[in-house]
C-alpha cells in the first residue's frame, strides 16, 4: 500500500490534473479517507478518483467525500474512468457534474442513515443462542480419503479452460448480460461476439504456449468447532494445527430464522463419538504472467493487457471450481458419485462450500494469515501475501472447505463492538486493528 505522504508528494511534484486510489483490500478503504483528509489539510483541490474491488458508491458518499471539499467521485471499473476524468477537466461540464454528484451522494448519505437506522442488532451472546441448528447425530461425516496436504503445480490449462464461468468475465467489461444469450444481444451482441472472439483466441494461445501456470495446495484436517465460533483443526496424532476464528450475523432475526456463523457448520466438540473435518486451500493460475504483460504493455497495447489479466482470473476462479470438484470426488470423497455440468456448478448445486476471506461470510482477510501458515503456501507453491494481504499472483482464490449437507453461503452484515471486542481477543490482536480489517461490517 503506497502512502498517503508519497501520493500527495508525487501529485505535487508533477502537478496532476488527478489524483486516484484503487482498493483491493478492506484497510485501503480506512487509507483512502485519510488522504483524502490529508488533501483537505494540505488545501489540495485537485479531484479525487476512488475506485477498487473493495470500494463503493456508498462508502465513497458516506466516508471518503465529507473528508475533503473538493470533488470526490467514485468509478466502477478503469472504463468508466475515462468520461468521468472528461467532466471533470472540461469547463463546460465540471459544473453540472459535480452539482449532479452532490445530490447522488446526498441521497446515497440519507439512505444509508434511514437504513441503518431500521437495523435492530442482538448481543453476541444472544446471537450465539440463535445459532444454526444442525443434528450432529444424524449427520452424515465423512472421514477424507486423503488425509494432510495435497500439492498440484502444472495444472492442465486446458483442463481448467472448460470449467470457465464466462458471465462475470463479461461484466469485467462492463457488458452486462448472462453467457451465452449476451452474444445474440441486439444492443450488445456484436461487441460482446468480438470481445468473446478475441478471448478465445488468447486462451488457446495462453494453452498452447503455456504462458500461465496453474498451481494449488489443498489440506483436509480433523476438526471441531467451539463455543467461541472458532474452528480447531488438528493432525493425525491429535496435536492443535491452528484456529479459524469466524464471525457470527448480528443483526436482530424473525422467529425461525437464525444468526449464522462458518462454525455452525463443523461439528462441536462437546457431540463426541468422532471428529469432523475441515479443508483448506490456496490456488492462483496466474504465475508467469507479469512476463506476457509487460510485453503487451511495451508495445502500447492495452487491449490484451487488460485482456490477459481478466482470463487469468477467469482461470484461477475456473481452478477454484475444478479444485473444489476434486476434492468432492476424490481428494475427501464425500461426494464421489457426484455428476453435474458446468451450469450446475456455476449455480452451485453441490454438497458444501467454499468461503474464502474477505467475502461476505468471513470479512476478514487476516485469516488468509492462517492459511498461508497452515498450509505453508508460500513455500509449497510460491505464492505470496503482500502487507495488504492480497494475494500474488493476484489471478488467485484461498478460502476453507466445509462438506456439512447443511453448509450454505450467507452473508454476515454488520456486527457490534461487543463482536469485535470478543473477536479481537480470539486474534490476540488490538480492538483497534481488527477494527480497520473490519470497517465494511461495523455497526457503529
Amino acid at each position: 500500500m503506497v502512502s498517503a505522504d508519497k501520493i500527495l508528494e508525487e501529485a505535487k511534484k508533477h502537478q496532476v490534473d488527478i489524483i486516484g486510489l484503487s482498493g483491493l483490500i478492506t484497510p485501503s478503504l480506512d487509507e483512502m479517507v485519510h488522504v483524502a483528509s490529508e488533501m483537505e489539510r494540505l488545501k489540495f483541490n485537485t479531484p479525487l478518483l476512488i475506485g477498487g474491488a473493495t470500494t463503493s458508491r456508498v462508502h465513497t458518499a458516506v466516508k471518503i467525500a465529507p473528508a475533503y471539499s473538493g470533488a470526490v467521485v467514485h468509478v466502477n471499473d478503469a472504463s468508466k474512468s475515462v468520461p468521468v476524468a472528461g467532466s471533470l477537466l472540461s469547463k463546460d461540464l465540471k459544473t453540472g457534474f459535480l452539482s449532479d454528484l452532490k445530490v447522488e451522494y446526498d441521497r446515497l448519505r440519507d439512505q444509508n442513515k434511514n437504513a441503518q437506522s431500521q437495523k435492530k442488532f442482538i448481543s453476541l451472546e444472544e446471537a450465539r443462542k440463535n445459532k444454526f441448528p444442525v443434528n450432529w447425530k444424524q449427520a452424515k461425516i465423512h472421514a477424507p480419503k486423503n488425509l494432510g496436504t495435497s500439492v498440484f503445480k502444472n495444472f492442465d490449462l486446458a483442463e481448467i479452460a472448460k470449467y470457465i464461468d464466462w458471465t462475470p468475465f463479461f461484466h469485467s467489461w462492463e457488458l452486462k448480460g448472462s453467457y451465452p444469450k449476451i452474444l445474440s444481444d441486439p444492443e450488445r451482441g456484436t461487441e460482446a461476439k468480438k470481445l468473446f472472439d478475441d478471448a478465445q483466441a488468447m486462451l488457446q494461445q495462453i494453452i498452447k504456449e503455456k504462458w500461465l501456470e496453474a498451481r494449488a495446495i489443498v489440506g483436509i484436517y480433523p476438526a471441531y468447532s467451539n463455543a467461541n465460533d472458532d474452528i480447531e483443526l488438528f493432525d493425525e496424532q491429535g496435536e492443535t494445527q491452528c484456529l479459524f476464528h469466524t464471525i457470527r450475523q448480528q443483526t436482530k432475526k424473525p422467529a425461525g430464522q437464525y444468526n449464522i456463523a462458518l462454525s455452525d457448520f463443523v461439528k462441536p466438540s462437546e457431540e463426541g463419538n468422532g471428529t469432523d473435518y475441515l479443508g483448506v486451500f490456496a490456488l492462483s493460475a496466474g504465475f508467469g504472467i507479469d512476463e506476457h504483460v509487460k510485453r503487451f504493455e511495451a508495445n502500447h497495447d492495452d487491449y490484451n493487457a487488460i485482456l490477459l489479466k481478466a482470463l487469468a482470473d477467469r482461470l484461477a476462479e475456473a481452478f477454484a471450481e475444478l479444485m473444489h470438484q476434486k476434492v468432492r470426488k476424490e481428494i475427501w470423497g464425500y461426494d464421489a458419485t457426484e455428476k453435474l455440468n458446468n451450469e450446475d456448478l456455476i449455480n452451485e448445486k453441490y454438497v458444501g462450500i467454499r468461503p474464502a476471506p474477505g467475502y461476505p461470510a468471513q470479512p476478514d482477510h487476516t485469516e488468509k494469515e492462517t492459511i498461508w501458515k497452515l498450509l505453508d503456501v508460500e513455500n509449497q507453491i510460491g505464492m505470496t501475501l503482500t502487507e495488504s494481504l492480497a494475494m500474488i499472483p493476484t489471478a488467485a482464490v484461498s478460502g476453507l472447505y466445509f462438506a456439512n449437507d447443511a453448509s450454505h453461503y450467507f452473508g454476515v452484515g454488520k456486527i457490534n463492538k461487543d463482536q469485535v471486542e470478543d473477536y479481537s481477543k480470539r486474534k490476540k490482536k488490538a480492538n483497534e486493528v481488527m477494527e480497520r480489517w473490519l470497517g465494511t461490517v461495523l455497526a457503529y
